[in-house]
């Protein structure tokens, strides 16, 4: 077979992290905190990826590990084959985080503007860029209102769309529907499917499990700075000790008789699968989980190690 006719290789993931720990010295004695701790995972290219956990479980931490915005103790996190602390891969990734920062006194046009004079566009192509922007969040209508009369919903999608201003390929989302009511929560979800559906990877952070449920292909349970559990979500929600069969126009008797007699009763058997949990119920059991583990470790019971040496 010659090299023309040969499979091209697959594209390199949006986010490799391996092994990342992040130890923080405590400021007013000799002690240290773990608080990523051996954390690996990765974003295929495309993907919708959750990392979910309660407050101070390591998520903000292990996020800003991703974009960068700090260095780990130990691990590497590349994205799309690049180091994150190589500048080349800071061009691939836009980023919302959960309070952003906008002058109010700007329209949204002026807003997007600004952000993209920052991302080195200009002219006409900026002009072209702010107007796709808009209409991809749907605040076309609100292009020349200021800020400061925005919705907090409208301010999430604005800060949506200047983190798209570069067409990154990665975007990084961190509670992007703190605040927002049920409404605005909906929009933003199906933006986030709109930007699957166009090859662009996310990378979320959220504490809302319903929604991540929706939105994500793989998930990952943090909890206490490690990963619980991590993979595909429709594995994750799996019940391995269930069977399920859903059978359409089946009488009582048939359904006793179970899967034997589906093609003698003339019924359609339409699957048969294990049921699956809540993606809430899952990590509610994680957490527990990792409580039992803490306790049976006996926090005070050794003294601790030296933290690891970058």
């Amino acid at each position: 077979m010659s090299a023309s006719s040969s499979t091209p290789p697959s594209p390199p993931p949006a986010i490799e992290a391996r092994e990342l720990t992040k130890v923080f010295p405590l400021q007013w004695s000799k002690g240290y905190m773990v608080a990523v701790d051996k954390v690996s995972f990765t974003v295929n290219a495309g993907e919708v990826y959750g990392l979910i956990g309660p407050n101070g479980s390591g998520k903000s931490t292990t996020m800003k590990l991703v974009l960068g915005l700090m260095a780990p103790s130990l691990g590497t996190t590349k994205v799309f084959g690049l180091s994150t602390s190589d500048v080349r891969a800071r061009s691939e990734i836009g980023f919302l985080p959960e309070n952003p920062y906008f002058y109010k006194h700007l329209t949204g046009a002026e807003t997007l503007r600004f952000y993209g004079k920052l991302c080195g566009l200009r002219g006409r192509s900026l002009q072209e860029r702010i107007g796709e922007l808009l209409e991809l969040v749907d605040l076309e209508h609100a292009r020349d209102r200021r800020l400061a009369g925005y919705s907090k919903g409208m301010l999430q999608r604005i800060g949506l769309a200047q983190a798209l201003v570069q067409r990154p390929r990665l975007v990084v989302l961190d509670e992007p529907t703190a605040g927002v009511d049920p409404i605005g929560s909906r929009e933003i979800r199906d933006l986030i499917l709109r930007l699957k559906q166009e090859g662009i990877s996310v990378f979320l952070c959220s504490h809302l499990l319903e929604q991540v449920q929706e939105v994500c292909d793989r998930v990952g349970i943090i909890f206490q700075g490690k990963l619980r559990r991590e993979g595909p979500l429709d594995e994750l929600t799996a019940i391995e000790n269930q069977t399920e069969i859903l059978l359409q126009e089946a009488s009582p008797a048939l359904i006793s008789k179970i899967q034997a007699l589906v093609q003698a009763e003339g019924a359609d058997l339409l699957s048969i699968g294990r049921p699956r949990t809540t993606l809430e119920r899952l990590f509610l059991d994680e957490v527990e989980r990792g409580l039992a583990d803490a306790r049976s470790a006996g926090a005070h019971s050794a003294e601790p190690s030296p933290p690891p040496r970058p």
